[in-house]
């Protein structure tokens, strides 16, 4: 099993976490290539840097089709170009919050997010309204660090555990969800926190999520519906070589 994991940005100052997390996630026999972009942002955090990242990760996820990989991940919360790019290859393509958020509302009724910038928050809204569970959805919360700035674990894993704690006693939260793929390995330290403060909740790891979504996929043999993601009419484009 191949599996292609594409950082929708240009820097690579989270390759080798990446590499480290979805070798630690990845089942037996599992083989992962890490690429970024060499187009578009160096973050995702608001609709313009998804519109640029966009073009990019549809070319890439095109060469992984056709380079023999058996699926591909966008490693980003945000799910920037999964829908487009189901319509254009016939390998199944997971981002962050799908398989997240579809996996915690199999966990608890109360859904909660806690992510990194007010900006993404409308964006992370209207992705839950088009799968038809904004209303399992009851908070969305932000730590205030830009993704570039994760880098400093001590402050996040402190601001995710504060902001967990408000998520469940001021909005109701039964399951929280990490709001972004630069948060790796956090998820066992909030939960283990969270416990020890009176909470046993689960704590979704975004990353740990999508590989084991798309791993299910290829051993089972599926992909995306051709009836919801049709092959794009045959016309003219200028676009990447």
């Amino acid at each position: 099993m191949r599996i292609k994991v594409i950082v929708p940005i240009t820097s690579a100052v989270f390759n080798e976490e990446v590499r480290r997390e979805f070798g630690a996630y990845a089942g037996a026999g599992v083989e992962f290539d890490v690429e970024n972009l060499d187009y578009g942002p160096a973050s995702i955090e608001s609709e313009f840097d998804e519109a640029l990242a966009v073009p990019d990760i549809l070319n890439k996820v095109q060469k992984a089709a056709q380079n023999g990989f058996d699926g591909v991940i966008i490693d980003c919360f945000g799910d920037p170009g999964v829908k487009p790019a189901r319509e254009l290859v016939d390998i199944p393509v997971y981002g962050g919050f799908e398989p997240s958020i579809l996996l915690a509302a199999g966990l608890g009724q109360h859904l909660g997010i806690v992510t990194v910038l007010p900006n993404v928050v409308p964006m992370l809204e209207d992705l839950a309204s088009k799968l038809g569970i904004a209303g399992r959805l009851v908070s969305i919360r932000c730590v205030d660090i830009p993704v570039l700035e994760l880098g400093n674990r001590d402050k996040l894993e402190n601001a995710l555990y504060q902001q967990g704690l408000e998520a469940i006693r001021k909005d109701g939260v039964h399951v929280l969800i990490l709001g972004c793929t630069g948060m790796m390995g956090m998820a066992m330290n909030l939960h283990k926190r969270l416990k020890e403060t009176g909470y046993d909740i689960p704590v979704i790891d975004p990353v740990f999520a999508a590989m084991k979504m798309l791993e299910s996929c290829i051993a089972m043999g599926v992909k995306h519906s051709r009836l919801t993601y049709m092959t794009p009419p045959d016309k003219p484009r200028k676009w990447w070589e």
